[in-house]
């Protein structure tokens, strides 16, 4: 902002979460300061580009409807993020779940470890794999092993982009109850490589999925509700098939890189013009 007032350059800034003002990381006087200078940054700008809806109506609540926004969805590498066979032909027949991000309390892992709890007796060989790290973990481990699951739970420590990929093609499902997410790239990511992927109603992710048809919506905290969807997709893997080509389909339709760079480079032309 200072620069492009000093030397005439326009400018834009990318909102990438919810917590567009810092407002709910910071308290008391950082807080305001974080929030009075986004103020300024948002209104100086050409645009504020924000990476859903959601994120959008977060920006404008404070902002005002005058405030020039758009919307650039964040896309994929398909050819990277590419599908393979499905797991459950491999020859340890195993059934898995996969879910990513970092070990914090809106992530919903509790959630999910509840859910996973629930189904684990239907389903003998089930496993969850967790890949993150952050503050949760100790008590995310703790709390395994008070449902009785954790020899079935595996806490993985962050991943190259790579493994993340072959993690993906491994699993079974995907699935995040993540209830404070602006979109979610992981989502995006695991459909990339056609696994049906659960994630929340009220998130960024509910802009992508089409519930029943490339992907499951449950409410958020709601552990009963997302363990009724997962095992149901355990239950059907003709039904696990489908969603995860429609949401191949899905995200080469609408959510490639190639895409997100066309969006923007028609934003940067525009601010220039």
């Amino acid at each position: 902002m200072l620069l492009s007032a000093e030397l005439g350059i326009p400018y834009v800034v990318t909102v990438h979460g919810l917590d567009a003002f810092s407002t709910n990381q910071l308290n008391g006087r950082a807080g305001e300061w974080c929030r009075r200078i986004s103020q300024r940054v948002y209104q100086s700008s050409k645009r504020v580009i924000c990476i859903s809806e959601h994120v959008r109506e977060q920006v404008l609540q404070r902002m005002g409807r005058s405030c020039r926004t758009s919307v650039v969805y964040n896309g994929v590498d398909p050819e990277l993020f590419s599908p393979c066979e499905d797991p459950v032909s491999s020859a340890s027949g195993a059934l898995s779940i996969l879910s990513i991000g970092d070990l914090i309390p809106t992530k919903g892992f509790d959630v999910l470890l509840h859910a996973f709890a629930a189904i684990i007796s239907e389903f003998p060989g089930l496993t969850l794999r967790i890949i993150g790290e952050g503050p949760e973990r100790s008590r995310l481990q703790v709390l395994a092993q008070e449902l009785g699951v954790s020899g079935c739970v595996s806490f993985l420590e962050r991943r190259r982009r790579r493994e993340i990929v072959m993690a993906m093609r491994e699993c079974t499902l995907f699935a995040l109850p993540s209830h404070y997410e602006g979109l979610g790239c992981v989502y995006l990511e695991a459909m990339s490589v056609g696994r049906p992927v659960i994630g929340c109603r009220g998130q960024g992710i509910a802009e992508v999925i089409d519930h029943g048809s490339d992907g499951f919506l449950v409410g958020p905290d709601n552990d009963k509700e997302l363990a009724l969807a997962i095992a149901m997709l355990l239950r059907d893997q003709g039904r696990r098939r489908n969603l995860g080509s429609a949401a191949r389909d899905t995200i080469l339709d609408r959510f490639t890189l190639a895409r997100q760079a066309e969006q923007l480079a028609r934003i940067y032309r525009e601010t220039v013009a």
